[in-house]
């Protein structure tokens, strides 16, 4: 292995597209000199232009001084051909997501730059070792994910091939640091930290869509009111585009060899296939009109409110939050151990859908309704309320009237496993847990690349530490009950940290202890 500087001053970017034309602002705005390739010249110049007018607008908006951006400018030059990345000490190849392609690049590079040069790849789900293969010196490559667009996610996964030199992806983190981003470290697995956490919140709103438990804006406006998310599930798959998502979902499904956490759903294939690729074609899952999204409006709420309300026993802090609703609606509370014969049954179930709650309860499935309380029911701005298929009319409109008394919006669902916010944080908590499990990355390191590179109001495992492990645990158990599916078997890192009462964003005693220590 030759002997490298870990100062990183010049670098060579190759493929002048909307990624390394991002990579080239923010290195050249951190005073690095950036040498920029495309296979079309033309691209090269577009991408100097852009970036031109980019530094322009920004000091207009007062937001780079005039100096500053005339020498970041300065430091933008194009690249005639991959011969002039001989003085490079970093090149970094954000071209198209083929490993074939990516192979012959980085061989070619490496009969061109000095064998101090670190060579890094931009790939999303590709296998940075299968890339470094192909090199006579796989020590110098590894992955630097960055994600678009570069200058506002401020977040950049350094991947270590399984024969990348430590040193080199410190050097990385380093430079990501001075150009004003925030550093994850990873090992080369399918879909790293960003995308592999991913799985949960796109896999499962389309398992739930596919299930016909509730339709697109209906998940997205759960996911987005009641859950807290800033977007939901359709709404991020339309933001992304189906051209770049849907490969991406069948991609690390097929690297994790069929794994059913991350099986993905025919509904994104038939919409890829038709050309409904979101946002960028003027329909996805939404329509657009002029880039604004089309949303159809909600019914209002039924007015007719029950006469009196069972509640469910079984969770006693759920009951308590339904309690708090009902008597703020002035509805009358059935005390009864069993309910009475006009009273409406309300249950509220962790993992288990309203059929097997009514079942488990010897209850009359005709007057069921359940409630989603995962999330606090006070303050909220959505509820959801699921019923059975035998529920009748009468009773889905009543709990809808009781549940919208004070003005908040209610959305309605068929049965389902947890609902549609606890299976699908469930799901993203868990994902988060097995990163973990195969130290992928450290919890720390998680939890940010979501926060920034997804941006949940939280990562997977802070966020299962706020709704309780212990919950989290029984809800993806009853879901395994009643589906039987393997996708929904939890992590060992979830239920050993939720058995022993520990922070599911806690390592092991024994590795967070110096070492010679008891």
């Amino acid at each position: 292995m030759t002997s490298r500087n870990s100062s990183i001053e010049t670098i060579g970017i190759v493929g002048a597209g909307a990624m390394g034309r991002g990579i080239a602002q923010i290195a050249a705005l951190a005073g690095l000199s950036v040498r920029l390739y495309d296979t079309n010249p033309a691209a090269v110049s577009a991408a100097r232009d852009a970036l031109a007018d980019t530094f322009a607008k920004l000091t207009a908006k007062g937001k780079l001084d005039e100096a500053r951006a005339f020498a970041a400018l300065a430091c933008v030059s194009s690249a005639q051909a991959l011969t002039d990345f001989v003085e490079c000490d970093l090149v970094i190849e954000a071209i198209v997501e083929n490993l074939d392609v990516k192979r012959t690049l980085f061989r070619e590079l490496e009969t061109v730059v000095s064998g101090r040069c670190l060579l890094a790849s931009n790939t999303s789900s590709l296998s940075i070792t299968a890339i470094a293969a192909g090199c006579a010196d796989p020590t110098r490559v590894l992955g630097y994910h960055f994600f678009n667009p570069v200058p506002l996610m401020k977040v950049v996964e350094v991947i270590d091939g399984l024969r990348s030199d430590p040193a080199a992806g410190d050097a990385l983190m380093d430079l990501a640091r001075r150009m004003g981003h925030t550093p994850v470290r990873a090992k080369d697995m399918p879909g790293f930290i960003v995308n592999h956490a991913g799985r949960g919140m796109n896999t499962e709103g389309l398992r739930v869509a596919g299930e016909g438990v509730a339709s697109f804006v209906d998940i997205d406006r759960i996911m987005r009111e009641q859950a807290g998310f800033r977007l939901g599930p359709f709404e991020l798959l339309d933001l992304t585009a189906l051209d770049v998502s849907h490969p991406v979902m069948e991609s690390i499904y097929h690297q994790f060899y069929e794994e059913p956490r991350f099986t993905p759903s025919p509904i994104t294939g038939t919409r890829f296939a038709g050309g409904l690729l979101g946002r960028k074609s003027g329909e996805g899952f939404y329509r657009y009109y002029e880039g604004k999204q089309q949303v159809p409006a909600e019914a209002p709420a039924p007015s007719g409110l029950p006469h009196r309300v069972w509640i469910s026993q079984r969770y006693p802090e759920a009951r308590e939050a339904v309690l708090q609703l009902v008597a703020k609606a002035g509805v009358a509370i059935d005390e009864g151990s069993t309910p009475g014969a006009d009273s409406l049954i309300i249950v509220t179930p962790y993992g288990h859908d309203a059929t097997t709650a009514a079942v488990d309860e010897g209850l009359d499935a005709t007057r069921v309704v359940a409630v989603d309380t995962l999330f606090p029911l006070v303050g909220a701005q959505r509820r959801t309320l699921m019923t059975t298929p035998a529920t009748t009319r009468a009773a889905r409109d009543a709990a809808h009237a009781l549940l919208a008394a004070d003005g908040v919006p209610v959305t309605v669902i068929r049965d389902s496993t947890g609902f549609v916010a606890q299976r699908v944080v469930a799901t993203i908590v868990n994902i988060g847990c097995e990163i973990a499990q195969k130290q992928i990355a450290t919890p720390e390191d998680i939890d940010l690349a979501v926060t920034l590179g997804l941006g949940y109001p939280r990562g997977p495992l802070a966020l299962g530490d706020a709704l309780g492990a212990k919950t989290i645990l029984a809800i993806l158990r009853n879901m395994s009950s009643v589906l039987g599916d393997p996708r929904y078997r939890p992590s060992p890192w979830l239920a050993r940290r939720a058995q022993l009462g520990l922070s599911l964003t806690q390592r092991d005693a024994a590795d967070a202890q110096p070492e010679n220590q008891p």
